[in-house]
């Protein structure tokens, strides 16, 4: 950060703290980086905002379903 003119200081101090934490949180979190159609996009959002459910909640929910799904399957197999 050598030119912090036009800065504050509180955004200064967390510029700081972003580049100085930023492995740690790439190490933490990922993300799909995905692309879904538009009119399926808006209806499942506005679902998920009817219902007071998080995106980050769907996905665990979706994926607990599938795990029940095809654990039992590989089991037989």
């Amino acid at each position: 950060m050598n030119n912090n003119k036009g800065y504050t200081p509180v955004q200064i101090a967390r510029r700081k703290y972003e580049e100085k934490n930023k492995e740690e949180r790439k190490q933490a979190s990922a993300q799909f980086s995905t692309f879904i159609p538009r009119k399926f996009y808006d209806e499942l959002n506005e679902f998920l905002k009817r219902h007071r459910i998080s995106k980050v909640n769907l996905i665990y929910a979706g994926f607990e379903a599938l795990k029940n799904e095809y654990e039992p399957r590989e089991k037989k197999n």
